[in-house]
């Protein structure tokens, strides 16, 4: 596998949960517990993006990188290839690995388990899901299903993105996991491409991928990690992650 990076998009003006990436969390900010978790992956440097500088001196104290970037990028994608031009413009990472900052409680396998799709050349981007087990998240919009051909074990072509519940019928539904590895390649074309119409329809930017007619890949994992959103998903995740020390 070529060499990888992670990076992290992180930025305090969060419409839902203001700050949340130095939110406390068992007595840690949310955005260390991230990169710890990407630091048991093992699988490459990881490095945060972000135009705070409150995040870069968080991120630095606990002995990591950070990139400041512009403000006004209109999505992570966008945040982490300006931090990926300052960190690497040499090249040398061919794997580009979008981590979410707002994961705490995301397993550093599932973190390595976003790589395997990328061992087949043809793959451009590779993602992760999670089969569904509660029907209620079939009917909610705020979960973003897959719906892909079964291609090997545990392992789907993504066909199409959305909010709805899909696909009709019988069978197993997929909660996508938002991260997302890239090979550089597919980074910049991904970038470069204007908003299409369905991604501005269904509010999905990795539809714009799709509607280029760039391949990704899915990678099924056991469980889905809690996405902090919210102060109810906040309190929940310090439930998950223990105590404050």
């Amino acid at each position: 596998m070529a060499t990888t990076l992670i990076l992290i998009p992180a930025r305090m003006s969060s419409k839902r949960l203001p700050g949340k990436p130095l939110a406390d969390i068992a007595g840690e900010p949310m955005i260390v517990h991230v990169l710890r978790r990407a630091a048991e992956a093992g699988i490459g440097d990881t490095a945060v993006a972000t135009d705070s500088e409150a995040i870069a001196a968080c991120v630095e104290k606990a002995g990591s990188r950070a990139v400041m970037t512009r403000a006004d990028h209109g999505s992570g994608s966008d945040r982490i290839f300006e931090a990926l031009g300052a960190i690497d413009p040499e090249g040398a990472a061919q794997i580009i690995v979008n981590l979410q900052g707002d994961l705490p409680t995301l397993a550093a396998t599932a973190i390595k388990a976003v790589l395997a799709p990328l061992a087949e050349g043809a793959v451009d981007i590779a993602t992760l899901a999670a089969e569904i087990t509660d029907p209620r998240e079939r009917r909610n919009p705020n979960v973003v299903k897959v719906v892909g051909t079964a291609i090997a074990p545990d392992r789907l072509r993504a066909l199409y993105f959305t909010r709805a519940d899909a696909p009709a019928g019988e069978g197993p539904s997929y909660h996508h996991i938002g991260i997302y590895a890239y090979r550089r390649a597919a980074l910049a074309r991904f970038v470069a491409l204007p908003a299409s119409p369905l991604e501005q329809r269904e509010k999905l930017e990795q539809l714009r991928a799709l509607e280029a007619g760039m391949r990704i890949d899915v990678a099924i994992v056991d469980t889905v990690p809690l996405g902090v959103d919210t102060a109810e998903d906040l309190a929940r995740a310090r439930e998950l992650l223990g105590p404050r020390r």
